[in-house]
């Protein structure tokens, strides 16, 4: 598949810069006790997979964690995200209140405006491993995966609000409301600065969510939908990190 190709060339690519610019990190004293917790902001770029994919194309993600690692280099994550996007595959899901042209009239007599976007969000918790580049460093790479939730919907929006039958709790007839339970696996390279300042990382994830439609009734095909789905994203994303560093034990004693 092209995506496939690209997407691992692409993941080879990252990771090979990220060990050349971690293999620069000077070589210090690490104490894995010294920033056991982190916070993150990140940003990723997503491809649908499955079931999403016939619904919207690609989409943008900004999320945010909480991390905790032991002295082992296990990571314990808490994670979640946004997604949006204004790429909307699935057609007809206005044929109830449209025109033979497939246009809406307003209550000005004039076709509306309709902009479709896609919304939705994820949470997850992840156990995962880092792998540092030498025992005295804290930069290395790492794998993390665990079990979420995925939620998405269609958002409509009509310019000057000229469309009754899309306002308000109407809109729930068509906007297409789909969550349920996600897995998340992410690879990626984490860099840690001398300076502390400088902390990011860069991965590769994917997730799998097995979902439904949990609206009761789509005023569009005059039913209800009660087919699973399968909804796959991958993405790439880049993040930045603050530690919480905790100050090292006293070497000298004075009684």
């Amino acid at each position: 598949m092209p995506f496939m190709r690209r997407f691992i060339i692409s993941l080879i690519a990252f990771l090979f810069v990220a060990f050349a610019f971690g293999q620069q990190r000077k070589k210090q004293d690490y104490d894995p006790e010294i920033s056991k917790y982190s916070l993150g902001l990140s940003a990723a770029f997503q491809i649908p997979g499955g079931d999403l994919a016939s619904r919207f194309g690609w989409n943008s993600n900004l999320g945010g964690y909480l991390s905790f690692k032991n002295k082992k280099n296990f990571l314990f994550s808490l994670e979640g995200s946004f997604l949006f996007g204004n790429i909307l595959h699935e057609s007809g899901i206005l044929n109830s209140i449209s025109t033979s042209s497939g246009n809406v009239i307003g209550v000005d007599g004039r076709f509306a405006d309709i902009r479709f976007y896609e919304r939705g969000y994820t949470l997850n918790a992840s156990f995962g491993k880092l792998f540092p580049l030498s025992p005295k460093q804290g930069s290395g790479f790492f794998v993390k995966a665990g079990p979420g939730f995925l939620e998405h919907k269609i958002r409509i929006e009509v310019i000057g609000n000229t469309v009754p039958a899309l306002s308000g709790e109407y809109q729930k007839g068509y906007d297409r409301l789909t969550n349920g339970f996600a897995f998340q696996e992410s690879i990626g390279f984490l860099y840690l600065s001398n300076s502390r300042l400088i902390n990011f990382f860069l991965c590769a994830e994917s997730v799998q969510a097995f979902t439904k439609n949990r609206r009761i009734f789509n005023f569009d095909t005059i039913e209800k939908d009660n087919s699973s789905r399968v909804d796959m994203l991958y993405g790439l994303r880049a993040g930045w990190i603050i530690l919480f560093y905790k100050r090292k034990p006293a070497e000298y004693y004075y009684n």
